[in-house]
């Protein structure tokens, strides 16, 4: 899921209250008002700190109580739609641009830290956060009434679109727990290998996938060896690549799938370019990662595949998030002992910030199947 990011708050020249009034006034938000999208200031100090950081200071003052509000989700949609972050300029935002710019930061050297520091938080989160497969991406809600029958109905789709028959071997990059490798491997009796770059991901699918079809790797997806594979798919992933790295990614694809092989990326995507994540996901939830756009991505393909689909249901990964939020807050009692407040502010603010960043349409969730140029057209994608 993996990689969610909220566009930048405003800088602005002026401070306090009223400039604060006046720019979430465009959005229908009212300061210390009643109904739920609305927010309750409990420390002054929020209302500089919000022109001085932007979004970093929206989210950090949440963390940090200065400042409630009983629908986070619907909050964030209208501060989007509205658009004011694009009346001023945000500092921290631009600061990491340039940042990026300087470093590789999601190069090989990096990418088990990036990794780790998400997904090895605790699989006590995850347990109670996720639904019974521990499927960490959009589900798939076009007929589920519930979290577990969306990620089932998004795993069906993923093998559909892949045409999965018996004895293909696929290559799974970015395997999480193990979710859609078992799920292959069991309903359509293929080999599967599965790489993950977290240490805590590795030793959950090491100890709980017993199927011998299986095969899970402690690998970045650099260090893959030349063999060839029937299907390769990456489901929630390619969030963690990077624009200098989304060209190798395909590169690295393209040298591992059979002439005749199909490619379904699942991934988070972006209604611009841009060459970093928001920087309070950046801080706090995923650290180097970026959302690619579409032009990102068709560039980095080019030459190597040809697109035979291109699937959105963004407005899904809303209905996702919030469920997630749900079970997060269901299963904070019993994981309260083992984390501070602040962490539940911040998962809190994470999974409600970006529901209402999808619901603003400012994210979506596509799923491209790709195949190797000069191969016979696949029968009607599903």
């Amino acid at each position: 899921m993996k990689i969610l990011a909220l566009p930048r708050l405003p800088l602005s020249l002026g401070s306090g209250r009223d400039r604060i009034e006046q720019l979430f006034g465009k959005a229908g938000v009212r300061l210390n008002g009643r109904r739920p999208w609305d927010i309750r200031v409990v420390n002054d100090r929020f209302y500089d700190r919000v022109l001085a950081d932007g979004n970093l200071g929206l989210g950090d003052s949440y963390i940090e109580g200065w400042w409630e509000c009983d629908r986070v989700d619907e909050f964030i949609e209208r501060l989007l739609r509205a658009k004011i972050y694009e009346e001023v300029v945000d500092w921290p935002f631009l600061f990491d641009a340039v940042r990026s710019r300087l470093l590789n930061w999601q190069s090989k050297a990096f990418s088990f830290a990036n990794g780790g520091q998400h997904y090895d938080i605790g699989d006590d989160v995850y347990e109670r956060m996720l639904d019974g497969r521990r499927v960490y991406s959009c589900g798939y809600w076009r007929e589920a009434a519930t979290l577990d029958e969306a990620q089932e109905a998004k795993l069906t789709l993923c093998c559909k679109k892949l045409k999965l028959e018996p004895g293909m071997r696929v290559l799974d990059i970015g395997c999480g727990w193990g979710s859609f490798a078992e799920y292959a491997a069991v309903k359509h009796k293929v080999r599967v290998v599965g790489i993950t770059v977290s240490k805590n991901q590795f030793a959950y699918a090491k100890k709980n996938i017993g199927n011998k079809q299986i095969e899970i790797r402690f690998q970045d997806y650099r260090e893959l060896p030349l063999e060839k594979f029937d299907r390769i798919v990456s489901i929630g992933m390619f969030e963690h690549v990077g624009y200098k790295n989304y060209s190798e990614f395909m590169h690295v694809a393209a040298d591992r799938l059979r002439e005749d092989g199909l490619f379904l990326l699942h991934t988070i995507g972006g209604n611009r370019s841009t060459t970093r994540i928001d920087p309070w996901m950046q801080r706090h939830i995923f650290p180097n990662a970026m959302i690619p756009s579409i032009a990102q991505i068709g560039a980095a393909m080019e030459g190597l595949f040809v697109m035979e689909d291109w699937h959105n249901f963004g407005p899904d990964y809303d209905r996702t998030l919030m469920a997630w939020c749900e079970n997060f807050e269901k299963g904070w009692p019993a994981l309260r002992h083992g984390y501070p407040k602040r962490f539940y502010r911040m998962w809190r603010y994470y999974l409600l910030s970006c529901a209402g960043t999808f619901r603003a349409r400012e994210l979506q969730l596509w799923q491209v199947l790709l195949s190797r140029p000069g191969r016979k057209q696949p029968e009607r994608v599903v």
